[in-house]
């Protein structure tokens, strides 16, 4: 089981870049780029509020849950 992270997704859609979201969520290009990567394990409800509002979006057009991540390896 794994959580995918959508953020390059709704990045395209909005027409933003990494670097201006990092500029408006007030988080470092690198932690969007751990997220952008599937590399976090973790991530404070207060950044994902943040990114949500500077996507203009909700967690569930971020966060998504892939049940059968165990079975694809």
């Amino acid at each position: 089981m794994k959580i995918v992270v959508n953020i390059d997704v709704m990045l395209a859609k909005r027409k933003m870049s990494v670097t201006e979201l990092a500029n408006r969520v007030g988080i470092t290009m690198a932690n969007i780029s751990i997220l952008k990567n599937q590399k976090a394990r973790a991530i404070k409800f207060d950044t994902l509020a943040k990114i949500c509002k500077a996507l203009d979006c909700q967690p569930g057009d971020i966060l998504e849950f892939d049940p059968e991540d165990d079975e694809k390896k």
